[in-house]
């Protein structure tokens, strides 16, 4: 069974480091001085567990009063298309909610749009490149 959690201890955010440093350092090659950044230290980091071993991750910041940043959503290669990804979104959603924001924004990989449409996204930005990679900003309002 899958778990989603909030992370709360320094050993958890480095189980969500090493999640995002197997898909997008390693699987496309994101340097990792650009992957690990400055915004670590206070986001909100979110990892998903099976069993002991850590499938998932995803962090959310606030970036002005009432918007929040979604960023690094990254699931396992072995782990994707078992819905992951929405399960993470969600949590990350009732956790924006929570706190009163009201809307939230991501950068995702081109290809990922359609995924994130799903859950309500709209693409607001041309497609730009971020760690050499090609992005599309989206966002979406939320109900407090």
């Amino acid at each position: 069974m899958f778990n989603v959690k909030l992370v709360t201890t320094e050993e958890e955010k480095q189980l969500a480091f090493n999640v995002r440093k197997k898909v997008f350092v390693e699987e496309q090659g994101v340097p990792v001085h650009l992957e690990l950044d400055e915004f670590d230290g206070t986001a909100k980091h979110f990892i998903v567990q099976d069993g002991e071993k850590t499938i998932a991750a995803a962090r959310a910041r606030e970036v002005s009063p009432g918007i929040g940043k979604v960023e690094r959503v990254c699931v396992l290669k072995d782990y994707r298309g078992k819905r992951l990804g929405i399960l993470i979104m969600e949590h990350v959603e009732k956790y924006a909610i929570q706190y009163r924001w009201t809307t939230l924004k991501l950068n995702a990989q081109s290809y990922a749009v359609p995924f994130y449409e799903k859950l309500g996204y709209v693409v607001t930005s041309p497609e730009f490149l971020d760690a050499y990679i090609p992005h599309r900003a989206m966002e979406k309002s939320i109900s407090i």
